[in-house]
């Protein structure tokens, strides 16, 4: 203390104001270094922030050069994929391109292309030129001579409105009319997509047919039902091969209810000068071989007609 405070403590008024001075600047004091205090703190934590941005900043960086390097790898990967299954393609192509058509795979091809150029002549070649309503009037014909004529064995008492019928090859849909209101269901099957095509167009409004797109030598297109009465004409003739008709046989005696009537016609004619590629004119039985066929595959050849012409008709009952 000076020898100006001394003096001026023995004023009490101005003794007042030098003690408030002094604990003002106490007070000031602790102020300032508090306030030191804050800004240090400050200082160090907007360092703190500025190394935490720094270091996000360097992560950043680093998954960004990740996801680059994984998204650059993806894209080579689909790349190679890409080559790989291009590649597997015109293998296959290729592989396809060279190997021979299966028996099927050119019954198939030959009938889509009649299906597209003539398909109801191919059919029922009687004439060469149809009119829709001539083309269905043969159907009803053949379903007169062949079927209704026929119908102890076939519906063997059995409401034929109540029975569930199947047709093998039927083509653009000639017959199938017909059957279809003689019976309560018909299922039909035909090897040509073309065909069922044409099939579908002409039986738009024939509410009971059921038309498949099948292997061409099997009935595994068809749903799991019992099926009571089985037909086929002027189909089986066109057939190259004599393992596929049986084939055929087998699996009809797979669907059908015990009891059911298969009724169905083969080539039985001379057929030496036929074509071995040929997909018009098929194999022909001889009535041995027929019930030999039969008995292998479950059925009792019970009737026949037509041994050795073009014609020939079969009765097979599924035991």
């Amino acid at each position: 203390m000076t020898r100006f405070d001394r003096l001026v403590l023995r004023i009490p008024r101005l003794r007042d104001l030098v003690l408030h001075r002094e604990l003002f600047a106490g007070h000031a004091e602790r102020l300032q270094k508090q306030l030191d205090e804050s800004l240090a703190r400050e200082e160090a934590l907007q360092q703190e922030l500025h190394d935490a941005e720094r270091e996000a900043a360097k992560r950043e960086r680093a998954i960004i050069r990740e996801r680059d390097a994984v998204v650059a790898d993806r894209a080579r990967l689909q790349r190679e994929l890409d080559e790989a299954l291009g590649a597997q393609r015109v293998l296959k192509q290729k592989a396809e391109a060279d190997a021979p058509l299966s028996v099927t795979d050119r019954m198939r091809a030959d009938w889509d292309a009649r299906a597209r150029t003539e398909g109801t002549y191919f059919i029922a070649t009687a004439r060469e030129e149809w009119t829709p309503d001539r083309f269905f009037a043969s159907g009803e014909d053949t379903v007169q001579r062949f079927i209704l004529t026929d119908m102890t064995n076939i519906c063997r008492g059995l409401d034929p409105k109540q029975m569930r019928v199947l047709e093998i090859g039927c083509g653009a849909g000639r017959i199938t009319k017909a059957l279809a209101g003689i019976f309560g269901e018909v299922h039909a099957v035909d090897i040509s997509p073309e065909m069922i095509k044409l099939a579908r167009e002409n039986l738009a409004g024939v509410p009971n047919v059921h038309l498949y797109a099948n292997s061409g030598a099997d009935l595994a297109v068809l749903p799991d039902l019992p099926f009571h009465f089985a037909f086929s004409f002027i189909v089986f003739q066109h057939i190259p091969e004599k393992a596929i008709v049986e084939s055929y046989i087998r699996d009809v005696h797979r669907v059908l209810a015990p009891g059911a009537l298969f009724k169905f016609q083969v080539e039985g004619g001379d057929v030496s000068d036929r074509d071995s590629a040929d997909t018009w004119h098929g194999v022909s039985f001889t009535e041995t071989e027929m019930r030999e066929i039969a008995a292998r595959s479950g059925f009792e050849l019970r009737y026949t007609d037509g041994s050795g012409t073009q014609y020939f008709w079969l009765w097979m009952f599924k035991a």
